[in-house]
């Protein structure tokens, strides 16, 4: 198959038309600071749709070739191919001026990005555009987002799938496709800024070693030290600060960076310094001992208990897969417009009642009574930010989903006050959508919709404060799970989406388990924050990899600024496995008014089994304030 020989059919479009230079990598694993690529492929093509190149060739990677069932390429093809750096002129060249695209670009990029740092080049890429996060906006009625399930979607063959070469053929014909949808749905394309970056800027610290036992709780002055007691040091030490730390940690206790409420014991020699730690302790009541008697103390710290380590897997089905089970609301958190948490204030409990067992019920039927807008997507235009949440609140009650955006899958439309002059309508009108008024939502026909193709199995709609256990099927490794949030492009405020990976007590054991825009990925690259475009973020978990001291993840976004989430509406949050996996369940959080921070999801450890919840607890604080509540060490 050559595209030299087809139309490429781009929309014409200003929007739509870039120099776009199509990649596809084969790697030897999955971690772009560790793995090498192991082949490439770039078409590149004209804004008019003109392929005018192609470039693929194998690669020596000079290690293992990893999962050679994957991909096919095993030590004996791979000898005598070029080391990239041989070739990454070539490839620079045709990524130059162009604008990167992939199918999940963000991994394509990374390892690009990697092996021209390896080859002490830059890689001149300065946008990129991932296929797979189009789609997402574009939301197509496919089992996947995979590769193959888009291509057969879109009628592109596929004759060698993990063949570099055939997959950015392929991507070509997707990419063609994709823009069509994009440009008919009127959706705005979601690039990305690629800034240009150094390897050693990227690179995580190495994993540090969690601690092995659980908090036994404070130091009770006369009394020893416990394994799993959280210890601070401040202030001038007489050992060094290292060779303390070392001790301690060989000793079984838990070395934090940060004093909070959860804080066993603060090592000073001056009690009476003014430093944040020691702040900290003395308004949460920390007890206080000096190096002298710490060190005495680690030479007969008394056996904790450890973490339990059967938790780790995630809630095994049968063949073939049943439905997850879902939970009511647990005592749905309210949205709280606290003043910014000062150093010595504690985090207000996320969700009331979370160590509680649930009872569990399986989801109501499609198409019950009282369900009448089962399978319906339905996007509220207009109207103020009060009655717009009240009418998405009323569509998730009646069995729908409520949309943020324009997609195919948008089945009704209700209109509000003022939203005819939402910029959207007139393509609503183009595409013949059924258009209500707030009355609708009383009483909504139940007949099916016949605007949009539904998937075969449509996600399950939690309202907030909602819980859905996590599948696994058996016999397969358990997935890693990627939790999206979007929202309505905006260019007035950027959003970050941010994770914090937490312990018994909701604090971080190391300031590595916050995952941001700055550290972007775990050590140990359980947790990663992949970007999709500018309204669209993901954290990508590992959970079977998680350490037992991790027993939740919350998933939070923030706005710098004086914007609050008032001004952003509302945020859909989905759970998928996998990638390119089809959302499990989907969320929309909008009660949001005066908040700059908002809590949007928690994945959590219930006996052996992980679970979601959609929170949608927002706070008037910065992100700074939230991440010192669960223990990070933030400069003031």
């Amino acid at each position: 198959m050559s595209l030299a020989s087809t139309s490429f059919d781009v929309p014409d479009t200003g929007a739509y038309a870039h120099d776009w230079a199509l990649v596809d990598v084969e790697t030897s694993g999955l971690m772009a600071r560790r793995d090498r690529v192991l082949s490439v492929a770039v078409i590149t093509i004209s804004p008019d749709g003109e392929q005018t190149g192609e470039f693929s060739t194998l690669l020596n990677p000079g290690c293992d070739p990893g999962p050679v069932e994957v991909h096919g390429l095993t030590v004996e093809r791979l000898q005598g191919a070029p080391t990239f750096d041989q070739v990454a002129g070539r490839i620079g060249a045709m990524l130059q001026d162009r604008v990167l695209v992939a199918h999940n670009a963000q991994f394509d990029y990374d390892f690009l990005a990697y092996e021209f740092a390896r080859a002490r080049m830059w890689l001149p890429v300065s946008q990129r555009l991932c296929t797979l996060a189009l789609n997402r906006q574009v939301d197509p009625p496919t089992d996947d987002m995979k590769l193959g399930t888009l291509a057969a979607h879109y009628g592109i063959p596929q004759q060698r799938a993990h063949d570099a070469l055939d997959d950015t053929r392929v991507l070509a014909g997707i990419l063609r496709a994709s823009l069509r949808e994009a440009a008919r749905l009127d959706l705005p394309l979601p690039l990305v800024t690629c800034p240009p970056r150094a390897e050693s800027q990227f690179t995580p610290k190495p994993p540090k070693t969690p601690c092995a036992y659980r908090n036994p709780g404070r130091l009770t002055p006369g009394e020893p030290l416990q394994q799993g007691m959280k210890v601070a040091i401040t202030g001038e030490t007489a050992h060094a600060r290292a060779e303390l730390v070392g001790r301690a940690v060989a000793a079984g206790l838990n070395m934090m960076t940060s004093v909070s409420r959860h804080t066993s014991v603060l090592v000073t020699n001056e009690p009476a310094s003014d430093s944040a730690k020691a702040r900290r302790a003395l308004a949460e009541g920390v007890p206080v001992i000096d190096e002298h008697t710490f060190l005495r103390l680690l030479a007969d710290v008394r056996p904790g208990a450890a973490h339990q380590t059967t938790a780790v897997a995630v809630t095994p089905v049968a063949e073939p897969e049943a439905e997850p089970v879902v939970g009511p609301v647990e005592s749905a958190p309210t949205t709280t417009s606290a003043a910014p948490v000062p150093e010595a204030a504690a985090l207000p409990k996320i969700a009331p009642g979370a160590g509680t067992p649930t009872p569990r019920r399986p989801t109501p039927p499609i198409g019950t009574l009282d369900k009448p807008l089962a399978g319906r997507r339905v996007l509220v235009l207009g109207g103020v930010h009060a009655d717009a949440a009240a009418a998405r609140t009323r569509i998730v009650e009646l069995g729908g989903s409520a949309a943020v955006n324009l997609s195919a899958s948008v089945t009704d439309v209700v209109l509000l006050e003022g939203g005819q002059g939402d910029r959207r309508m007139s393509r609503i009108t183009a595409l013949e959508l059924p258009v209500h008024d707030l009355h609708w939502l009383t009483a909504p026909n139940a007949t099916a919709p016949a605007t949009a193709a539904l998937r075969p199995q449509e996600p399950h709609v939690i309202p907030r404060g909602g819980v859905i256990d996590l599948p696994r099927p058996h016999g397969r490794p358990a997935p890693e799970w990627y939790v999206t949030a979007g929202w309505a492009p905006q260019s007035d405020y950027e959003i970050d989406v941010v994770a914090f990976l937490l312990d018994e007590d909701e604090q971080v054991t190391f300031d590595e388990d916050f995952i941001f825009y700055g550290a972007p990925e775990s050590p140990a690259g359980t947790a990663r924050l992949l970007t999709g475009g500018p309204a669209e973020q993901t954290i990508a978990l590992n959970l079977a990899s998680l350490p037992p001291a991790t027993r939740k993840v919350v998933v939070a976004a923030a706005i710098d600024g004086a914007t609050t989430f008032g001004t952003v509406g509302a945020i859909q949050v989905g759970a998928a496995p996998g990638s390119s996996g089809a959302p499990l369940a989907r969320a929309t959080l909008d009660a949001a008014t005066t908040e700059r921070t908002m809590l949007l999801a928690e994945i959590y450890r219930r006996g052996p089994v992980w679970r979601l919840r959609a929170v949608g607890q927002g706070y008037d604080h910065g992100l700074d304030a939230l991440a010192r509540g669960y223990g990070v060490d933030i400069a003031e």
